[in-house]
């Protein structure tokens, strides 16, 4: 399930990525025009900050910007910087592999290879939209 943290993420995105190029929208009116908690807000935006997805602009006229074009910043990215993993399972990440506790043989695990099949079309969904498909 997507997470609260996930879908302000996307929804602040989502409004930045509709701003004008080069232009700026601070934290403050960014909560209110999307409905998300400030604090939360000011948490998620630093993250995604981390990760290079946003930048932040200092002095009269800042605030937060696209650190990349709206092309270029996926639903996969986001959902990944702030949910982790799309697998349901540890045992088919690719990017946090474990294996199972309770799994005596991953190869003919049935559960497996139906989630596997679960991770790869969610990633091939969330990898292939974009913030500028959805403007």
């Amino acid at each position: 399930m997507l997470s609260q943290r996930a879908r302000y993420a996307l929804k602040a995105l989502v409004h930045l990525s509709r701003v004008p190029e080069g232009q700026t929208v601070q934290i403050a009116a960014l909560a209110e025009r999307e409905q998300i908690p400030r604090k939360f807000l000011e948490v998620i935006l630093v993250e995604l900050k981390r990760h290079g997805l946003v930048e932040s602009v200092r002095g009269k006229h800042g605030g937060y910007r696209l650190a990349r074009p709206p092309a270029m910043i996926t639903y996969g990215d986001v959902v990944r910087v702030t949910d982790g993993p799309l697998a349901l399972v540890p045992c088919v990440s690719r990017t946090a592999y474990r294996r199972c506790d309770d799994c005596q043989d991953e190869e003919s695990c049935a559960i497996r290879r139906v989630m596997a099949e679960v991770r790869d079309e969610t990633s091939r969904v969330l990898d292939a939209t974009t913030l500028a498909d959805v403007n």
